[in-house]
Protein backbone atom coordinates (compact mmCIF):
# COMPACT_ATOMS: atom_id res chain seq x y z
CA UNK A 1 0.00 0.00 0.00
CA UNK A 2 1.52 3.32 -1.31
CA UNK A 3 -0.56 6.31 -0.12
CA UNK A 4 1.20 9.82 -0.88
CA UNK A 5 0.49 12.88 1.12
CA UNK A 6 1.80 15.70 3.20
CA UNK A 7 5.13 14.57 5.74
CA UNK A 8 3.96 14.66 9.31
CA UNK A 9 6.43 16.31 11.72
CA UNK A 10 7.01 14.61 14.54
CA UNK A 11 3.47 13.28 16.01
CA UNK A 12 1.75 16.61 14.34
CA UNK A 13 -0.81 15.19 12.17
CA UNK A 14 -2.78 18.56 12.05
CA UNK A 15 -1.19 18.83 8.74
CA UNK A 16 -3.46 16.13 7.41
CA UNK A 17 -7.06 17.19 5.98
CA UNK A 18 -9.28 13.46 6.59
CA UNK A 19 -12.85 14.14 4.71
CA UNK A 20 -16.07 13.70 6.72
CA UNK A 21 -17.69 10.54 6.91
CA UNK A 22 -19.56 9.71 4.02
CA UNK A 23 -17.97 12.31 1.83
CA UNK A 24 -15.21 10.28 0.31
CA UNK A 25 -14.73 7.45 -1.72
CA UNK A 26 -12.57 4.17 -0.35
CA UNK A 27 -10.22 2.38 -1.99
CA UNK A 28 -8.22 0.55 0.59
CA UNK A 29 -9.09 -3.04 1.96
CA UNK A 30 -9.51 -3.53 5.74
CA UNK A 31 -9.51 -6.93 7.76
CA UNK A 32 -10.60 -6.20 11.41
CA UNK A 33 -9.13 -8.96 13.39
CA UNK A 34 -10.71 -10.02 16.32
CA UNK A 35 -9.09 -12.32 19.03
CA UNK A 36 -11.81 -14.20 21.11
CA UNK A 37 -12.24 -17.36 23.37
CA UNK A 38 -15.02 -18.36 25.42
CA UNK A 39 -17.38 -15.29 24.16
CA UNK A 40 -20.29 -16.09 21.89
CA UNK A 41 -22.41 -14.09 23.25
CA UNK A 42 -20.18 -10.42 23.12
CA UNK A 43 -19.31 -11.80 19.61
CA UNK A 44 -22.44 -11.78 18.12
CA UNK A 45 -22.98 -8.24 19.07
CA UNK A 46 -19.60 -7.36 17.94
CA UNK A 47 -19.76 -8.73 14.46
CA UNK A 48 -24.36 -7.52 14.36
CA UNK A 49 -22.57 -3.86 14.65
CA UNK A 50 -20.06 -4.53 12.07
CA UNK A 51 -22.86 -5.94 9.92
CA UNK A 52 -24.17 -2.53 9.45
CA UNK A 53 -21.06 -0.43 9.11
CA UNK A 54 -20.69 2.72 6.68
CA UNK A 55 -17.72 1.05 4.87
CA UNK A 56 -17.98 -0.87 1.86
CA UNK A 57 -18.66 -4.10 2.35
CA UNK A 58 -16.89 -5.45 -0.35
CA UNK A 59 -13.66 -3.96 0.76
CA UNK A 60 -13.93 -5.51 4.71
CA UNK A 61 -13.42 -8.53 5.82
CA UNK A 62 -13.65 -10.09 9.46
CA UNK A 63 -11.21 -12.28 10.65
CA UNK A 64 -12.07 -13.66 14.02
CA UNK A 65 -9.32 -16.21 15.62
CA UNK A 66 -10.84 -18.39 18.16
CA UNK A 67 -7.90 -18.81 20.59
CA UNK A 68 -8.67 -22.67 21.36
CA UNK A 69 -11.68 -22.09 23.34
CA UNK A 70 -14.52 -24.71 24.27
CA UNK A 71 -17.30 -24.88 22.89
CA UNK A 72 -15.63 -23.41 19.78
CA UNK A 73 -16.91 -20.18 18.56
CA UNK A 74 -19.40 -20.42 15.89
CA UNK A 75 -20.09 -17.82 13.04
CA UNK A 76 -23.98 -16.12 13.85
CA UNK A 77 -26.40 -15.46 11.58
CA UNK A 78 -25.63 -11.84 11.53
CA UNK A 79 -22.03 -10.79 10.67
CA UNK A 80 -20.56 -8.98 7.78
CA UNK A 81 -20.40 -10.98 4.19
CA UNK A 82 -17.01 -12.02 4.58
CA UNK A 83 -16.51 -12.90 8.03
CA UNK A 84 -14.71 -16.36 8.92
CA UNK A 85 -13.95 -18.10 12.14
CA UNK A 86 -10.30 -19.63 12.29
CA UNK A 87 -8.61 -21.10 15.05
CA UNK A 88 -5.58 -19.84 16.11
CA UNK A 89 -2.45 -21.98 15.19
CA UNK A 90 -0.64 -24.75 17.36
CA UNK A 91 2.27 -23.65 19.15
CA UNK A 92 0.96 -20.75 21.56
CA UNK A 93 -1.83 -19.38 22.81
CA UNK A 94 -3.33 -15.64 24.47
CA UNK A 95 -4.11 -12.57 22.86
CA UNK A 96 -0.92 -12.07 21.40
CA UNK A 97 -0.53 -15.17 19.63
CA UNK A 98 -4.35 -14.89 18.71
CA UNK A 99 -4.03 -11.68 17.11
CA UNK A 100 -0.88 -12.23 15.10
CA UNK A 101 -2.79 -15.59 13.85
CA UNK A 102 -5.49 -13.39 12.44
CA UNK A 103 -2.73 -10.71 10.83
CA UNK A 104 -0.66 -13.48 9.49
CA UNK A 105 -4.23 -14.51 7.45
CA UNK A 106 -5.49 -11.49 6.88
CA UNK A 107 -5.52 -10.10 3.20
CA UNK A 108 -6.58 -6.40 3.92
CA UNK A 109 -4.33 -3.44 3.26
CA UNK A 110 -4.94 -2.22 6.41
CA UNK A 111 -5.56 -4.18 9.88
CA UNK A 112 -8.04 -3.16 12.46
CA UNK A 113 -7.97 -5.36 15.89
CA UNK A 114 -11.27 -5.15 17.60
CA UNK A 115 -11.57 -6.93 20.75
CA UNK A 116 -14.59 -9.34 21.05
CA UNK A 117 -16.45 -7.30 23.73
CA UNK A 118 -16.85 -4.28 21.36
CA UNK A 119 -19.62 -2.53 19.97
CA UNK A 120 -18.43 -0.42 17.29
CA UNK A 121 -20.88 2.67 16.34
CA UNK A 122 -21.77 2.65 11.66
CA UNK A 123 -19.12 5.04 10.90
CA UNK A 124 -16.45 3.43 13.02
CA UNK A 125 -14.54 1.64 10.68
CA UNK A 126 -14.79 4.30 8.18
CA UNK A 127 -13.24 6.73 10.73
CA UNK A 128 -10.47 4.77 11.04
CA UNK A 129 -9.67 4.17 6.77
CA UNK A 130 -10.12 7.55 6.00
CA UNK A 131 -6.64 8.60 7.67
CA UNK A 132 -5.06 5.72 6.41
CA UNK A 133 -5.62 7.10 2.96
CA UNK A 134 -3.74 10.01 3.52
CA UNK A 135 -0.51 8.92 4.49
CA UNK A 136 0.91 4.95 5.15
CA UNK A 137 2.48 5.51 8.49
CA UNK A 138 -0.25 6.33 10.57
CA UNK A 139 -2.02 4.17 13.63
CA UNK A 140 -5.53 4.86 14.75
CA UNK A 141 -7.35 4.72 17.99
CA UNK A 142 -10.83 4.41 18.72
CA UNK A 143 -12.52 5.60 21.42
CA UNK A 144 -14.47 3.53 23.93
CA UNK A 145 -16.89 4.05 26.60
CA UNK A 146 -17.45 1.16 28.86
CA UNK A 147 -20.58 -0.13 29.79
CA UNK A 148 -22.79 -0.40 33.67
CA UNK A 149 -23.29 -3.28 35.61
CA UNK A 150 -26.74 -4.49 34.83
CA UNK A 151 -29.72 -4.02 32.60
CA UNK A 152 -28.74 -6.65 30.27
CA UNK A 153 -27.79 -6.96 26.51
CA UNK A 154 -29.30 -5.97 23.50
CA UNK A 155 -29.57 -8.69 20.49
CA UNK A 156 -27.76 -8.58 17.74
CA UNK A 157 -30.68 -7.70 15.68
CA UNK A 158 -31.33 -4.77 18.04
CA UNK A 159 -27.53 -3.91 17.98
CA UNK A 160 -27.58 -4.02 13.58
CA UNK A 161 -30.65 -2.29 13.39
CA UNK A 162 -29.37 1.09 15.86
CA UNK A 163 -26.52 0.86 14.18
CA UNK A 164 -27.84 1.24 10.74
CA UNK A 165 -29.99 3.87 11.86
CA UNK A 166 -27.24 5.73 13.78
CA UNK A 167 -28.88 5.05 17.35
CA UNK A 168 -26.21 3.53 19.14
CA UNK A 169 -26.20 5.96 22.15
CA UNK A 170 -29.75 4.21 23.27
CA UNK A 171 -28.23 0.56 23.05
CA UNK A 172 -26.60 1.18 26.53
CA UNK A 173 -27.18 2.98 29.64
CA UNK A 174 -25.55 6.12 29.77
CA UNK A 175 -25.54 7.44 32.86
CA UNK A 176 -23.80 4.09 34.33
CA UNK A 177 -21.28 4.20 31.57
CA UNK A 178 -17.42 5.17 31.90
CA UNK A 179 -15.02 6.90 29.49
CA UNK A 180 -11.46 6.03 29.04
CA UNK A 181 -10.57 8.59 31.71
CA UNK A 182 -6.81 8.42 31.78
CA UNK A 183 -6.70 8.06 27.90
CA UNK A 184 -8.44 11.14 27.51
CA UNK A 185 -6.79 13.43 29.54
CA UNK A 186 -3.36 11.87 28.35
CA UNK A 187 -4.71 12.81 24.98
CA UNK A 188 -6.19 16.08 25.90
CA UNK A 189 -3.17 17.26 27.59
CA UNK A 190 -1.22 17.36 24.38
CA UNK A 191 -2.90 19.08 22.11
CA UNK A 192 -5.32 15.84 20.96
CA UNK A 193 -1.88 14.12 21.17
CA UNK A 194 -0.60 16.60 18.41
CA UNK A 195 2.22 17.45 20.70
CA UNK A 196 2.95 14.09 22.50
CA UNK A 197 6.46 13.80 22.57
CA UNK A 198 8.14 10.66 21.24
CA UNK A 199 8.72 9.33 24.15
CA UNK A 200 4.46 9.03 24.99
CA UNK A 201 3.15 7.72 21.91
CA UNK A 202 3.18 3.91 22.68
CA UNK A 203 1.05 4.44 25.89
CA UNK A 204 -2.13 5.12 23.94
CA UNK A 205 -2.22 2.58 22.16
CA UNK A 206 -4.97 0.23 23.10
CA UNK A 207 -5.18 -2.86 21.39
CA UNK A 208 -9.39 -2.72 22.31
CA UNK A 209 -9.83 -0.70 18.93
CA UNK A 210 -6.55 0.12 16.57
CA UNK A 211 -5.53 0.34 13.27
CA UNK A 212 -2.25 -0.01 11.17
CA UNK A 213 -0.87 -0.24 7.97
CA UNK A 214 -0.62 -4.14 6.83
CA UNK A 215 2.73 -3.03 5.69
CA UNK A 216 3.69 -1.11 8.60
CA UNK A 217 2.58 -3.61 11.14
CA UNK A 218 4.82 -6.42 9.45
CA UNK A 219 7.66 -4.39 9.41
CA UNK A 220 7.08 -4.09 12.91
CA UNK A 221 7.45 -7.71 13.84
CA UNK A 222 3.99 -8.03 14.38
CA UNK A 223 3.14 -8.78 18.15
CA UNK A 224 5.06 -10.09 20.58
CA UNK A 225 3.19 -13.62 21.26
CA UNK A 226 5.55 -14.63 24.14
CA UNK A 227 3.27 -11.85 26.19
CA UNK A 228 0.42 -13.03 28.05
CA UNK A 229 -0.82 -9.25 28.70
CA UNK A 230 0.35 -5.56 27.73
CA UNK A 231 1.05 -6.83 24.23
CA UNK A 232 -0.77 -3.78 22.95
CA UNK A 233 1.97 -1.43 24.72
CA UNK A 234 4.70 -3.14 23.12
CA UNK A 235 3.87 -3.15 20.01
CA UNK A 236 2.91 0.87 20.04
CA UNK A 237 6.67 0.71 21.14
CA UNK A 238 8.10 -1.01 18.28
CA UNK A 239 5.16 1.24 16.02
CA UNK A 240 6.95 3.92 17.15
CA UNK A 241 10.46 3.07 15.89
CA UNK A 242 8.90 2.47 12.79
CA UNK A 243 8.17 6.12 12.54
CA UNK A 244 4.71 5.80 13.00
CA UNK A 245 2.07 9.03 13.88
CA UNK A 246 -0.56 7.47 16.38
CA UNK A 247 -3.64 9.62 15.48
CA UNK A 248 -6.55 9.15 18.38
CA UNK A 249 -9.46 9.87 16.42
CA UNK A 250 -12.67 10.36 19.25
CA UNK A 251 -14.94 9.70 15.60
CA UNK A 252 -14.21 6.62 16.48
CA UNK A 253 -16.62 5.93 18.53
CA UNK A 254 -17.80 2.47 20.42
CA UNK A 255 -19.34 0.35 23.08
CA UNK A 256 -16.95 -1.33 25.63
CA UNK A 257 -19.41 -4.38 27.20
CA UNK A 258 -18.37 -4.18 31.15
CA UNK A 259 -15.19 -3.23 32.51
CA UNK A 260 -12.40 -4.63 31.71
CA UNK A 261 -9.60 -6.42 33.89
CA UNK A 262 -7.10 -3.96 33.77
CA UNK A 263 -9.81 -1.65 35.56
CA UNK A 264 -10.83 -4.13 37.69
CA UNK A 265 -7.79 -5.56 38.73
CA UNK A 266 -5.68 -2.36 37.83
CA UNK A 267 -2.82 -3.25 40.32
CA UNK A 268 -2.26 -6.54 40.50
CA UNK A 269 -2.57 -5.66 36.32
CA UNK A 270 0.52 -2.90 36.39
CA UNK A 271 2.46 -5.27 38.93
CA UNK A 272 2.74 -8.18 36.67
CA UNK A 273 3.10 -6.01 33.39
CA UNK A 274 6.19 -4.22 34.92
CA UNK A 275 9.17 -6.46 34.38
CA UNK A 276 7.56 -7.24 30.64
CA UNK A 277 7.74 -3.87 29.60
CA UNK A 278 10.88 -2.67 31.84
CA UNK A 279 12.67 -5.20 29.47
CA UNK A 280 10.91 -4.12 26.37
CA UNK A 281 10.51 -0.59 26.36
CA UNK A 282 13.42 1.59 27.41
CA UNK A 283 10.97 5.30 27.26
CA UNK A 284 9.76 4.01 30.82
CA UNK A 285 12.67 5.32 32.78
CA UNK A 286 11.28 4.93 36.14
CA UNK A 287 10.97 1.16 35.86
CA UNK A 288 14.88 0.77 35.21
CA UNK A 289 16.01 2.16 38.08
CA UNK A 290 18.55 -1.07 39.25
CA UNK A 291 21.96 -0.77 38.92
CA UNK A 292 24.03 -3.01 36.88
CA UNK A 293 21.52 -4.41 35.17
CA UNK A 294 21.23 -5.32 31.31
CA UNK A 295 17.39 -5.54 29.10
CA UNK A 296 16.43 -7.19 26.18
CA UNK A 297 15.96 -3.47 24.47
CA UNK A 298 18.65 -1.12 25.23
CA UNK A 299 18.17 2.67 25.05
CA UNK A 300 21.44 4.03 23.12
CA UNK A 301 22.86 1.37 20.68
CA UNK A 302 26.48 2.44 19.97
CA UNK A 303 27.61 1.46 16.26
CA UNK A 304 31.27 0.78 15.32
CA UNK A 305 32.32 0.29 11.94
CA UNK A 306 35.61 -0.99 12.14
CA UNK A 307 37.20 -0.71 8.78
CA UNK A 308 40.98 -1.15 9.05
CA UNK A 309 41.06 0.70 12.17
CA UNK A 310 43.65 -1.34 14.55
CA UNK A 311 42.76 -2.63 17.86
CA UNK A 312 43.68 -0.03 20.06
CA UNK A 313 41.33 2.53 18.34
CA UNK A 314 38.21 0.45 18.41
CA UNK A 315 39.34 -0.31 22.10
CA UNK A 316 38.86 3.11 22.85
CA UNK A 317 35.36 3.97 21.63
CA UNK A 318 33.94 0.67 22.71
CA UNK A 319 35.01 0.45 25.94
CA UNK A 320 34.38 4.33 26.63
CA UNK A 321 30.82 3.22 25.47
CA UNK A 322 30.36 0.60 28.29
CA UNK A 323 31.58 2.73 30.75
CA UNK A 324 28.81 4.97 30.29
CA UNK A 325 26.95 6.54 33.51
CA UNK A 326 23.58 5.93 30.97
CA UNK A 327 23.09 1.85 32.20
CA UNK A 328 21.59 0.38 29.46
CA UNK A 329 23.97 0.90 26.70
CA UNK A 330 24.35 -2.10 23.77
CA UNK A 331 27.61 -2.15 21.34
CA UNK A 332 27.58 -3.16 17.79
CA UNK A 333 30.39 -3.64 15.84
CA UNK A 334 30.75 -3.87 12.18
CA UNK A 335 33.18 -5.64 10.90
CA UNK A 336 34.22 -8.61 8.23
CA UNK A 337 34.68 -11.22 10.82
CA UNK A 338 33.21 -14.24 8.50
CA UNK A 339 36.92 -13.44 7.05
CA UNK A 340 38.33 -14.46 10.84
CA UNK A 341 39.21 -19.03 10.61
CA UNK A 342 40.32 -20.68 13.08
CA UNK A 343 40.57 -23.81 11.77
CA UNK A 344 43.37 -22.62 9.68
CA UNK A 345 47.44 -22.71 11.33
CA UNK A 346 48.81 -19.29 11.46
CA UNK A 347 51.82 -17.08 12.94
CA UNK A 348 49.69 -15.19 15.84
CA UNK A 349 52.24 -12.59 15.59
CA UNK A 350 52.20 -12.05 11.94
CA UNK A 351 48.41 -12.75 11.23
CA UNK A 352 47.34 -10.09 8.92
CA UNK A 353 44.20 -10.39 10.86
CA UNK A 354 45.58 -9.98 14.22
CA UNK A 355 43.89 -6.61 15.29
CA UNK A 356 39.92 -8.13 14.14
CA UNK A 357 41.00 -11.50 16.20
CA UNK A 358 41.75 -9.32 18.89
CA UNK A 359 38.57 -7.26 18.74
CA UNK A 360 36.32 -10.77 18.72
CA UNK A 361 38.80 -11.71 21.49
CA UNK A 362 38.12 -8.80 23.67
CA UNK A 363 34.24 -8.79 23.18
CA UNK A 364 33.10 -12.45 22.10
CA UNK A 365 31.68 -12.68 25.75
CA UNK A 366 30.48 -9.46 26.67
CA UNK A 367 27.30 -10.02 26.39
CA UNK A 368 26.68 -5.97 25.76
CA UNK A 369 28.52 -6.17 22.65
CA UNK A 370 27.73 -7.98 19.05
CA UNK A 371 28.97 -8.55 15.73
CA UNK A 372 27.78 -7.95 12.29
CA UNK A 373 28.84 -7.98 8.86
CA UNK A 374 27.64 -4.66 7.75
CA UNK A 375 26.13 -1.62 9.48
CA UNK A 376 23.63 -1.25 7.37
CA UNK A 377 22.24 -4.88 8.40
CA UNK A 378 22.13 -3.63 12.12
CA UNK A 379 18.22 -3.18 12.94
CA UNK A 380 18.25 -0.98 16.17
CA UNK A 381 15.57 -1.95 18.80
CA UNK A 382 16.02 1.15 20.73
CA UNK A 383 14.95 4.59 20.59
CA UNK A 384 18.29 6.17 19.54
CA UNK A 385 21.81 4.92 18.13
CA UNK A 386 25.42 6.42 17.77
CA UNK A 387 27.00 5.91 14.78
CA UNK A 388 31.03 7.17 16.21
CA UNK A 389 33.87 5.88 14.51
CA UNK A 390 36.90 4.14 16.25
CA UNK A 391 39.49 5.97 17.49
CA UNK A 392 37.16 8.34 19.77
CA UNK A 393 36.79 8.30 23.34
CA UNK A 394 32.93 8.93 24.24
CA UNK A 395 32.19 10.60 28.00
CA UNK A 396 30.79 8.87 30.39
CA UNK A 397 28.17 11.17 30.41
CA UNK A 398 27.51 12.03 26.77
CA UNK A 399 25.23 9.30 26.33
CA UNK A 400 22.89 10.49 28.52
CA UNK A 401 23.34 14.07 27.99
CA UNK A 402 22.59 13.56 24.20
CA UNK A 403 19.31 11.54 25.09
CA UNK A 404 18.62 14.11 27.39
CA UNK A 405 19.17 16.91 24.76
CA UNK A 406 17.33 15.14 22.23
CA UNK A 407 14.28 14.38 24.28
CA UNK A 408 14.00 17.60 25.71
CA UNK A 409 13.82 19.33 22.39
CA UNK A 410 12.40 16.59 20.10
CA UNK A 411 15.26 16.36 17.78
CA UNK A 412 15.66 13.17 14.95
CA UNK A 413 19.47 13.83 14.27
CA UNK A 414 22.66 15.21 16.11
CA UNK A 415 25.78 15.46 14.20
CA UNK A 416 29.16 15.68 16.17
CA UNK A 417 31.64 17.43 14.56
CA UNK A 418 35.04 15.76 15.33
CA UNK A 419 37.60 16.71 13.27
CA UNK A 420 38.07 18.86 10.12
CA UNK A 421 39.81 17.18 7.15
CA UNK A 422 40.65 18.01 3.42
CA UNK A 423 37.82 15.88 2.36
CA UNK A 424 35.40 17.08 4.93
CA UNK A 425 33.97 17.25 8.17
CA UNK A 426 34.25 13.85 10.46
CA UNK A 427 31.31 13.03 12.15
CA UNK A 428 29.67 11.10 15.12
CA UNK A 429 26.06 10.83 14.49
CA UNK A 430 23.39 10.69 17.13
CA UNK A 431 19.76 9.29 15.54
CA UNK A 432 16.47 8.79 17.07
CA UNK A 433 15.61 5.71 15.91
CA UNK A 434 11.63 6.69 14.57
CA UNK A 435 13.07 10.05 13.22
CA UNK A 436 15.49 8.43 10.89
CA UNK A 437 12.79 5.06 10.39
CA UNK A 438 10.47 8.18 9.08
CA UNK A 439 12.70 10.01 7.08
CA UNK A 440 13.63 6.98 5.31
CA UNK A 441 9.96 6.09 4.56
CA UNK A 442 9.38 9.34 3.23
CA UNK A 443 11.98 9.96 1.49
CA UNK A 444 11.97 10.68 -1.93
CA UNK A 445 14.73 9.70 -4.45
CA UNK A 446 17.43 12.05 -4.56
CA UNK A 447 16.76 13.69 -1.25
CA UNK A 448 19.67 14.23 0.66
CA UNK A 449 18.81 12.22 4.64
CA UNK A 450 19.87 15.29 6.58
CA UNK A 451 17.07 17.29 4.99
CA UNK A 452 14.36 14.83 5.19
CA UNK A 453 15.26 14.29 8.55
CA UNK A 454 15.28 17.83 9.57
CA UNK A 455 12.09 18.78 8.29
CA UNK A 456 10.45 15.36 9.76
CA UNK A 457 12.00 15.93 13.17
CA UNK A 458 14.53 18.63 13.44
CA UNK A 459 19.03 18.19 12.94
CA UNK A 460 21.27 19.96 15.08
CA UNK A 461 25.02 20.01 14.80
CA UNK A 462 27.05 20.03 18.15
CA UNK A 463 30.77 20.13 18.90
CA UNK A 464 32.44 16.58 20.04
CA UNK A 465 34.50 17.97 22.87
CA UNK A 466 32.01 19.88 24.26
CA UNK A 467 29.79 17.03 24.66
CA UNK A 468 32.55 14.77 25.71
CA UNK A 469 33.62 12.70 22.33
CA UNK A 470 37.77 13.47 22.53
CA UNK A 471 40.55 11.53 21.06
CA UNK A 472 41.23 8.02 22.28
CA UNK A 473 44.50 8.46 22.61
CA UNK A 474 43.95 11.41 25.28
CA UNK A 475 42.41 9.12 27.45
CA UNK A 476 43.51 6.66 29.57
CA UNK A 477 41.25 3.10 29.96
CA UNK A 478 41.43 0.87 32.40
CA UNK A 479 41.39 1.30 36.45
CA UNK A 480 41.57 5.04 36.33
CA UNK A 481 38.88 5.04 33.63
CA UNK A 482 36.55 3.21 35.70
CA UNK A 483 37.05 5.63 38.69
CA UNK A 484 36.71 8.13 36.55
CA UNK A 485 33.28 7.03 35.43
CA UNK A 486 32.20 6.15 38.64
CA UNK A 487 33.97 9.56 39.64
CA UNK A 488 31.44 11.50 36.53
CA UNK A 489 28.43 9.49 38.04
CA UNK A 490 28.73 10.73 41.73
CA UNK A 491 29.51 14.01 40.14
CA UNK A 492 26.42 13.81 38.20
CA UNK A 493 24.31 12.99 40.86
CA UNK A 494 25.67 15.15 43.00
CA UNK A 495 24.64 18.58 40.74
CA UNK A 496 21.44 17.10 40.22
CA UNK A 497 21.04 16.86 43.80
CA UNK A 498 22.82 20.97 44.17
CA UNK A 499 20.28 21.76 41.78
CA UNK A 500 17.26 20.29 43.55
CA UNK A 501 18.71 22.46 46.32
CA UNK A 502 18.75 25.09 44.42
CA UNK A 503 15.13 24.81 43.01
CA UNK A 504 14.01 24.19 46.60
CA UNK A 505 16.05 27.46 47.70
CA UNK A 506 14.11 29.52 45.03
CA UNK A 507 10.95 27.62 46.19
CA UNK A 508 10.94 28.82 49.49
CA UNK A 509 12.39 32.35 48.70
CA UNK A 510 9.11 32.21 46.32
CA UNK A 511 6.76 31.16 49.18
CA UNK A 512 8.08 33.47 52.14
CA UNK A 513 8.22 36.74 49.76
CA UNK A 514 4.29 35.43 48.84
CA UNK A 515 3.64 34.90 52.43
CA UNK A 516 5.19 38.57 52.79
CA UNK A 517 3.11 39.74 50.74
CA UNK A 518 -0.53 38.08 51.90
CA UNK A 519 0.39 39.43 55.25
CA UNK A 520 0.85 42.84 53.84
CA UNK A 521 -2.35 42.51 52.04
CA UNK A 522 -3.93 41.07 55.14
CA UNK A 523 -2.55 43.82 57.29
CA UNK A 524 -4.07 46.66 54.33
CA UNK A 525 -7.44 44.81 54.54
CA UNK A 526 -7.29 44.44 58.47
CA UNK A 527 -6.96 48.73 58.25
CA UNK A 528 -9.54 49.21 55.50
CA UNK A 529 -12.18 46.71 57.08
CA UNK A 530 -11.67 49.08 60.40
CA UNK A 531 -12.31 52.29 58.21
CA UNK A 532 -15.31 51.18 56.69
CA UNK A 533 -16.53 49.59 60.43
CA UNK A 534 -15.95 53.20 62.20
CA UNK A 535 -17.54 54.57 58.40
CA UNK A 536 -20.35 52.37 58.77
CA UNK A 537 -21.39 52.61 62.87
CA UNK A 538 -20.97 56.58 62.04
CA UNK A 539 -23.48 56.25 59.52
CA UNK A 540 -25.93 54.36 61.77
CA UNK A 541 -25.97 56.49 64.24
CA UNK A 542 -26.59 59.73 62.03
CA UNK A 543 -29.78 57.36 60.45
CA UNK A 544 -31.08 56.82 63.92
CA UNK A 545 -30.80 60.36 64.34
CA UNK A 546 -32.37 61.58 61.40
CA UNK A 547 -34.90 59.07 62.27
CA UNK A 548 -35.68 60.61 65.40
CA UNK A 549 -35.17 64.14 64.22
CA UNK A 550 -37.88 62.93 61.20
CA UNK A 551 -41.08 63.19 63.21
CA UNK A 552 -40.71 66.73 65.06
CA UNK A 553 -39.69 68.36 62.05
CA UNK A 554 -42.49 66.79 60.05
CA UNK A 555 -44.73 67.89 62.75
CA UNK A 556 -43.30 71.12 62.97
CA UNK A 557 -44.20 71.61 59.25
CA UNK A 558 -48.11 70.51 59.43
CA UNK A 559 -48.41 72.76 62.32
CA UNK A 560 -47.26 76.04 60.61
CA UNK A 561 -49.46 74.89 57.53
CA UNK A 562 -52.45 74.62 59.86
CA UNK A 563 -52.20 77.47 62.02
CA UNK A 564 -51.75 81.01 61.12
CA UNK A 565 -48.94 82.90 61.85
CA UNK A 566 -49.24 84.27 65.58
CA UNK A 567 -49.83 88.60 65.44
CA UNK A 568 -47.35 90.70 66.86
CA UNK A 569 -48.20 91.81 70.19
CA UNK A 570 -47.91 95.40 71.69
CA UNK A 571 -44.23 95.98 71.60
CA UNK A 572 -43.37 93.74 69.33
Amino acid sequence: MTVPGPRVRRNDFGVLEPPEPGEWEPRLSVSVVIPARQCQQTLDLTLAALAAQSYPAHLLEVVVVDDDGTPPLVLPEIAPERTRVIRAAPGGWGIAWAVQCGVEAAEGDVIHRLDADIVPYRTHVESHLRWHHLADYLVVLGTVRFTGAGGGLPAPAEVRAAVAAGAEDGLFDMASSETHDWWERLVDEHDGFRRAPSAMLHRIHVGATASAPAALLRAAGGLDTSLRLAEDTELGYRLTQEGAVFVPDRAARSWHVGRPTAMKRGDEVRRHNRPYIADRVPYRRALRTEAGRQWLVPYVEVVVEVGDAGFEDVRFTVDSALASTLPDVHVTLAGPWRRIRDDERRAPLDDPLIDLRLMRAAYAHDGRVAFTESAADIRTPGPFRLSCPPGWAIGAETLDRLTQHAEEYELGRLRLALEERADGVVTAVFDRTSALARAVRVAKDGEDLDDVVHEVFGLEWLDAETWGVVPGASVRLGRRGNRNTEAALWRRNAERHEAEIERLKAAAAALKEEVRVLRRDGAKAERDASRWREKAEANRREVVRLRRALPRAVLTRAVRRILPPAKPGPGS
